[in-house]
Order: structure tokens, then C-alpha cells, then sequence
């Protein structure tokens, strides 16, 4: 049998180990500055659905060639949204296959005027360019500029742009017309299947999914446009490292020139957030690469694990030139200038610990999912900072962006609030490994490094969600997917939320850190509350006696409908999601003590939509806020709970509202003659 098992794995291994990955290239979010101007398209969009039997039939009528209206009658479509629940045709809540959207803009006419002098001194470099970018457009997509077709994606949650400079009208009507297919395969990241199924008066196509949450689709982010002068940057890495007092800002950056000439020069300032020039560095030649050293450095902490958590300062970042007109002075010329946030720390993690800046870190943390009831999955202000505003009321530290990247947005919000991210891709309870998976899956990998390397909340990469590895093809293909993501980005550990058990897991072995996820008391030993805390205890020992390296637990929980108590605590009730986490907190507190367990995830955030099932009453209800934010008696618990960690371990202050009443409060107030 162990032989039977090695020649399997080596067979896998040899098919695995192989792909042409192709990189990103660009993609910087689109900041304006004294060089750069950003227009968004957001608002409302026309939109048409194909037919479920015929999804191609927009492309063979060249639905992009004119007016969307001009095929097909249009509804108006809220962009960014998920297209699902925004009207009352259940039709199109479960829609499988194409929809098209489409709308007008104008273009200023100065975004098409030269600029001669770049244009003597750089030939075959174009006039000022425009580019569309698109935050998200879930899951497939097809962009056409004025009929002509300018990109295509696949993978939804990542962004991508394309340089549409010669397909616009300046000073001119223009219309944009996308094309986004929600259909998911096997050979997709997150994997689907398609069936034809009978339904009343036909046939039917029907979407299945293994995950458990809903499969919301459409433009879900921000569409841009931005414009970037003939020579300008087209890409910035930074790497910023705490040496004792000072930071040191590793940075590279490359022009759209790939750097070809020697003629360019970099500057880089970081101010505080006072606005004061606190270093400066400058390098010019092809190979525009440098550091800066900030004296007297803030670091950036993790909330509460320091008084001024989240410290960002602003790296500009000016490209140059210099005249080669004998007759004129060398003086510098300035093509582009690009602004971005940088925060200073360090990150290690051995067979034990995961630290920053040299202090060890216990992750107080939330599962979590961009979902809310009408946008679903669409990008919205207030709800992102509402999230944020709570996460920080219950003392939370962390997230997993489980099951899929966040928003960019969102990711801005963690730098600056101090919250740190497991970054995950979207491969989600994997199975049917193949090669076309693998490259897709390296690929959602690659695009998530590429568009989150430059954030100092992102503290860990995580490669999947629940991937079927207990099967034998697990072991070579996992193998090859956490080489590769370390291949990328050394500097920060990998990991996957494992639910397979620890004996028949083949994947855990290639990760940097352990994280598994169980539902003791819910979908395992249901009611059982007796049945939580020494089995939590026991599988996390094992996890770490196995492969020696740390372990947290990334999903715990049970569902609950909000108002519903019993006593007894019975499953459903609100009083037995407060048993399940307190049965859990002891297990916790018994595992801290052992020095390898670094964290606690609680499954979930907020309750979230799922496909119908008669197991989802309106869709997961795990949340211990419910879809629309409001508390369920759990959340005052966990508060408790993370707060008083937070103060046992890294020496923060509690809330005063922490506790409602204590002896000590009501001594107080009675001093006060408050009583």
C-alpha cells in the first residue's frame, strides 16, 4: 500500500510541479496626483440577461456593437451591486449563465492632448494614456470600449484594467458595454457544476456549489477610469522592515518602459502623518531600486496591542528625467508622481509563534464575508465602515477574508484601523484536482499577492478553504500551490483552513501554519454541549504534535435565530450559541498555556445569504451580528472575551461599558450619589 501510495504521488507530483504562470503586470489602485486623473463609472448601468438556454446569444448578435436597448429591452442596475437582489424576479436572484450591462460617458478632450516634450525625448512612447479598471466582476468577464472588445478576466474578486487610450473619443460620447458569465465548472476557483435538469414546461439550467455560501454575481466594485501621463510608473513594491528605531522602506519601481533607459530617475519621501519629510531616497539607471531609513520609526501594531495601533506613513513616489538637449541645462523633468501607504513592521513565525516586531500575537478573530441584504457582494461605504466600527467594539484583532479577497477598500480600512488579514484566494473545498485547476488556482494566488503585497495588515496568505485533502492528489497539488505562493512572497507564512481530520489530511505538512476548522456541538455531537471543550483540546494537540507548528482554530460556531432563547440551552437558541463559545473559550484558555495555539476565529462576523437548502432558514445564521448588524446575545460575550485577552495580554485598556455591572462600578456611582 505504501508503495501503491508513493507512485501515486510521485505521478501527481511530476504533473503538478509544472505550469507557465503568467504575472500581473500594473494594476496600482488609481490615486489622483498632480499626474494622474481618476473618473468613476459607478451609478446606474443598463442591464439584460440572456436566456438560460441560449448564454452565447449576445455574442453571436454582438450585443457590444451598439446600445444594449437596441436588442433587448434594459432595467436599470445599480453598479457596484450583486444583480441578484435588486429586483423581484426570482428568475434573476437565480440566474445561470450571461448578463450584459452597459452605459454612456464622456471622455475630456484634454485627456487626449500631447505632451510634446515627453514625445521628442521618447519616440515610440504613445500620447497620455487611459486605462478602465474594474474592481471585481464576478465571475467571468468581457469589456468592449465604443464595440471594440479591450479585455477579458476570469476569476472573480480581483481587479483588472486594460489600456483603452486608442479606443476612446475625446471630448466625446463614449459606451462601455460588459459581458459577466456566473457559471461555475470544475475547472474553475471556486468549483461548480452545471446541469440540465426538468422543470415545469422545460428544461432548466441549475448551478450546485459545495460551498456554503451564496453565489452572488455582477460588477461588484468600482469601475474607473484613470488616466497616466506617456511615461509614468507602472508599478511600486515595497518591503518595509523594523530595525531596532528605524524603518527601513525597501521599494522597487518600474516605469511602463520596463526600465529599458537609463535616463529615468526615482524619488521616493515618506512624510508622518503630520505631513514632515521623514526620509528620502533617490536612484536612477534601469534597475530603480533603493531603501529609506526613517529614524525614530512608528511601527505599525496591530488594534490594541499599542496606543497608536494602525500607523501608516505615505510614501511619494516621483519618477524623472533629465533633458538631453545640448543646448538646454540638465534640469530634472517630472513624468509621474504616485502616492501609497506604508506601514513598518516585522513578521516572523517559527514551530510556535507568529510575531510582530518581535512580540508574539494572539489572533482574536472572525470568518467573515462581504454580504449584505439588496447588494450582496457589492461594494458599499457605510456597511465596510460599520463592519469596521464593530470589529473594533469587540476587541477583535483579525480576519480571514474567507472565502475570497476583499475589496481593496476593505484592505485600506485594515491598514489603517490596525486590523490584521488572513489573505484567502478562492478556492473553496477544492476536489477534482487537475492541471487546469492547479494553473488556475496559482493564478487567483498570483493576482491576490500581486494586488495586497504592499499592505502591512495582510499577515498571512491562506490557499484554500476546506480542500478535500484527504485524497492522494491533495498531497502534490497542495505541495505545488504553497511553493508557489512562497515563491511569491517569502516573507509571509502560509496556510489553509484544513476541516479534513488530522490522521487523513495530506496537506497540512506543506503549510507554515496550521489552521483547522470544526464544528463540535453543531454539525458534530449536535446539543451536546458536554462533548466541545476536550475535544477541541485533543485535535489542536494533535495538529501540532504532527507537523510542530502553530495552530489556531479558523472556524467554530453554531447557528442561531435572533430572539429565540430557551432554557435549558437547546440548538438554535441564542443561549446555545453563548454555551458553544464558552465551552470553546475554556478549551482556548487551556491551549494557550501549552504556547503553540495563537488564535480563535469565530465563525461568523454577521449572518450571510447561501443557496437554498432546507438545512438555511434565509441562509447561514451563524453570524453573532445578524445580516443587518444588530448584536445577538453572543457578540456581548465574545466582546468580553476579547477585550479581557486583550488587556491579560498585550496590557490594553477595558471599555468602561465592558461590563454592565460590577461590585467595584456600583461603589463608584454610589460615591457619587448616583445610587
Amino acid at each position: 500500500m505504501g508503495v501503491i501510495g508513493y507512485m501515486v504521488n510521485t505521478v501527481f507530483g511530476a504533473m503538478f510541479a509544472k505550469g507557465n504562470e503568467s504575472l500581473s503586470e500594473g494594476l496600482l489602485y488609481p490615486h489622483e496626483s498632480e499626474t494622474r486623473e481618476v473618473k468613476k463609472l459607478d451609478g446606474m448601468w443598463n442591464f439584460v440577461r440572456s436566456d438560460s438556454s441560449n448564454p452565447s446569444q449576445g455574442l453571436r448578435e454582438k450585443w457590444f456593437s451598439d446600445d444594449l436597448s437596441k436588442f433587448r429591452p434594459t432595467v436599470p442596475m445599480p453598479v457596484p451591486s450583486s444583480y441578484n437582489d435588486v429586483t423581484e424576479d426570482a428568475a434573476l436572484r437565480d440566474h445561470v449563465g450571461t448578463v450584459w450591462y452597459d452605459r454612456k460617458f464622456f471622455v475630456p478632450k484634454s485627456w487626449g492632448s500631447p505632451d510634446q516634450r515627453v514625445f521628442v525625448r521618447f519616440g515610440s512612447v504613445p500620447d497620455q494614456r487611459v486605462f478602465v479598471r474594474f474592481g471585481s466582476v464576478h465571475y467571468d468577464a468581457i469589456v468592449w470600449i465604443n464595440g471594440h472588445q479591450v479585455v477579458k478576466h476570469e476569476i472573480g474578486h480581483l481587479p483588472f484594467e486594460a489600456d483603452i487610450s486608442n479606443e476612446l473619443k475625446y471630448g466625446a460620447e463614449n459606451r462601455i458595454t460588459v459581458l459577466c458569465d456566473n457559471v461555475l465548472l470544475q475547472v474553475t476557483v471556486p468549483q461548480g457544476k452545471v446541469q440540465n435538469q426538468p422543470a415545469d414546461g422545460g428544461v432548466e439550467l441549475v448551478q450546485t456549489y459545495t460551498f456554503d455560501f451564496f453565489n452572488y454575481a455582477g460588477i461588484h466594485r468600482s469601475v474607473m477610469l484613470y488616466t497616466v501621463p506617456r511615461v509614468y510608473i507602472r508599478e511600486v513594491v515595497v518591503d518595509a522592515n523594523l530595525v531596532n528605531d528605524e524603518g527601513h522602506i525597501y521599494y522597487t519601481v518600474q516605469s511602463n518602459l520596463n526600465n529599458s533607459t537609463n535616463d529615468l530617475q526615482a524619488t521616493v519621501k515618506i512624510f508622518d502623518k503630520n505631513g514632515t519629510v521623514v526620509g528620502l531616497d533617490s536612484v536612477s539607471g534601469s534597475n530603480l531600486k533603493g531603501v529609506v531609513i526613517v529614524k525614530d520609526v512608528k511601527p505599525w501594531w496591530p488594534y490594541l496591542m499599542h496606543e497608536e495601533p494602525g500607523y501608516l506613513y505615505t510614501a511619494e513616489v516621483t519618477l524623472e528625467g533629465k533633458s538631453n538637449e545640448a543646448s538646454e541645462p540638465v534640469v530634472a523633468e517630472i513624468y509621474d508622481v504616485y502616492r501609497l501607504k506604508v506601514g513598518v513592521r516585522t513578521l516572523e513565525w517559527n514551530s510556535t509563534q507568529l510575531l510582530i516586531n518581535g512580540k508574539p500575537v494572539y489572533f482574536r478573530g472572525f470568518g467573515r464575508h462581504e454580504d449584505s441584504d439588496i447588494r450582496g457582494k457589492g461594494l458599499d461605504y457605510p456597511l465596510l465602515t460599520k463592519d469596521f466600527n464593530l470589529l473594533k467594539w469587540m476587541g477583535a484583532n483579525a480576519y480571514r477574508t474567507s472565502h475570497y479577497p476583499y475589496s481593496e477598500e476593505s484592505m485600506q480600512f485594515a491598514d489603517e484601523h490596525g486590523i490584521m488579514i488572513i489573505d484567502e484566494c478562492p478556492s473553496v473545498d477544492t476536489e477534482n484536482y487537475s492541471q487546469i485547476l492547479l494553473e488556475k488556482h496559482k493564478s487567483s494566488i498570483e493576482q491576490l499577492i500581486h494586488r495586497d503585497r504592499n499592505h502591512p495588515s495582510v499577515v498571512m496568505w491562506s490557499i484554500a478553504n476546506e480542500p478535500r485533502t484527504g485524497l492522494y492528489a491533495a498531497d502534490a497539488y497542495f505541495e505545488a500551490v504553497a511553493d508557489y505562493t512562497r515563491q511569491l512572497d517569502p516573507s509571509r507564512p502560509v496556510t489553509a483552513a484544513i476541516a479534513v481530520g488530522v490522521k487523513d489530511d495530506k496537506a497540512a505538512k506543506h503549510l507554515d501554519i496550521i489552521s483547522f476548522n470544526r464544528y463540535n456541538g453543531w454539525y458534530s455531537n449536535a446539543g451536546r454541549l458536554n462533548m466541545i471543550t476536550n475535544h477541541v483540546i485533543e485535535e489542536a494537540q494533535s495538529w501540532h504534535d504532527k507537523h510542530q507548528k502553530p495552530v489556531l482554530m479558523s472556524e467554530y460556531g453554531a447557528d442561531t435565530m435572533e430572539g429565540l432563547h430557551m432554557l435549558p440551552a437547546y440548538i438554535w437558541s441564542e443561549d446555545y450559541q453563548s454555551q458553544v463559545f464558552s465551552r470553546h473559550f475554556r478549551a482556548f484558555d487551556s491551549l494557550r498555556s501549552q504556547n503553540f495555539f495563537i488564535g480563535e476565529f469565530v465563525w461568523n462576523f454577521a449572518d450571510f445569504k447561501t443557496a437554498q437548502t432546507y438545512t438555511r432558514v434565509g441562509g447561514n445564521k451563524k453570524g453573532v451580528f445578524t445580516r443587518n448588524r444588530q448584536p445577538k446575545a453572543a457578540a456581548y460575550l465574545l466582546r468580553q472575551r476579547y477585550h479581557t485577552l486583550a488587556e491579560e495580554l498585550d496590557k490594553s485598556t477595558l471599555p468602561s461599558d465592558l461590563f454592565i455591572y460590577t461590585a467595584e462600578s456600583s461603589k463608584t456611582s454610589e460615591a457619587k450619589g448616583e445610587l
